[in-house]
């Protein structure tokens, strides 16, 4: 890093970045391995170690063993030095996370739900209560279900006092700290590829939910927005004649099935599948775990064979949406931790 092509308050908030996100992934290190990681002098990284350990922020681990030479200090990020808060909302619930910077959980809860009118002053309610009862959040994510645009939601179906609402732009000047707002499926499939570590580099995440089927999907380790951060709406998918994905699963009732069992809604999962497979021939394709069983997924998949050469089809898997959901929000979070602590220093 060079230290003279930037301004001085850039540079320090990019110096502070590098210190902490090395810390935080690497466990430890001392004033010279940070020195030599990061391309910058001795000097520096002593006056920044020493300011956040003033501060708290690090910790001293003692002494390392002597190579001959005077014994170097190691330090590590303090954990608690700021904790994070995920939340989403869903039709019947809101349900939150807190957790600290290493990603451990320190609770979790539920509220109840804020999609209703006047829901934004609930939200908000609720969020400055956990705040004031865990002073040290410094971050937040917010999962909503609809379509979101760099924080601003903007397709939001049946919750109209939402839509056109810069959401993140609302809680940053209220609270004053970064807010990360993002799709249900979007954080969902981030949160299942992060959670298992798979080397899957193509998955699509599919869940029927309260407020109607859409898709989280993944290529190449990156989640798929889209150009106008649409990616993901299947229920507008046409299938049948003049119905969709949406009205395929409901079959004319105007509801659907808490679990999918009935042959209509597989035949419309199989096409589904045998589109995605058409389009990105992903490597798996995830249900949640409360919405199919091995038998369903054995029909799907009997199904979708129909419509493409089962030879192409992914592996299925089920993944725990509540968790994949908030554990995605959760790496969001903490994303934009160290930007703010940059930006505060």
């Amino acid at each position: 890093m060079d230290e003279k092509l930037a301004n001085p308050k850039s540079m320090k908030k990019m110096i502070l970045r590098s210190i902490r996100t090395t810390l935080l992934e690497g466990g430890s290190s001392t004033k010279a391995e940070l020195s030599d990681k990061l391309g910058i002098s001795f000097p520096t990284v002593s006056k920044f170690l020493a300011d956040m350990e003033k501060d708290g922020e690090i910790i001293s681990l003692g002494l390392d063993e002597s190579s001959g030479g005077r014994r170097a200090k190691r330090y590590t990020y303090n954990p608690e030095y700021m904790l994070g808060l995920a939340i989403f909302l869903e039709k019947s619930e809101t349900n939150y996370t807190i957790f600290n910077c290493f990603g451990e959980i320190k609770k979790q809860g539920k509220v109840s739900s804020v999609l209703k009118e006047d829901g934004l002053h609930l939200l908000t309610t609720h969020i400055e209560e956990i705040i004031t009862a865990n002073p040290k959040i410094r971050s937040m994510a917010i999962g909503v279900p609809g379509a979101v645009d760099r924080g601003r939601i903007f397709h939001i179906p049946g919750y109209e006092q939402f839509k056109d609402l810069d959401l993140k732009g609302y809680y940053e000047n209220y609270f004053s700290i970064p807010v990360a707002v993002e799709n249900d499926m979007n954080a969902a499939v981030l949160g299942y590829y992060h959670t298992r570590k798979r080397k899957d580099q193509s998955l699509v995440y599919l869940y029927s939910g309260q407020n109607g089927p859409g898709a989280g999907i993944m290529i190449n380790g990156t989640v798929v927005r889209g150009s106008m951060f649409f990616s993901g709406e299947v229920q507008f998918v046409p299938q049948y004649n003049e119905r969709n994905f949406q009205e395929a699963l409901m079959n004319g009732s105007g509801t659907r099935n808490e679990t999918i069992s009935e042959k209509y809604e597989i035949d419309a999962i199989g096409r589904l599948v045998a589109s995605f497979v058409a389009i990105i021939n992903p490597h798996t394709f995830i249900f949640c775990q409360d919405e199919v069983n091995e038998a369903t997924m054995d029909k799907i998949k009997e199904n979708s064979s129909t419509y493409i050469p089962a030879e192409h089809l992914p592996a299925f898997q089920v993944g725990d949406w509540k968790q994949d959901y908030l554990f995605g929000l959760q790496n969001l979070c903490l994303e934009v931790m160290v930007d703010k602590i940059s930006n505060l220093s």
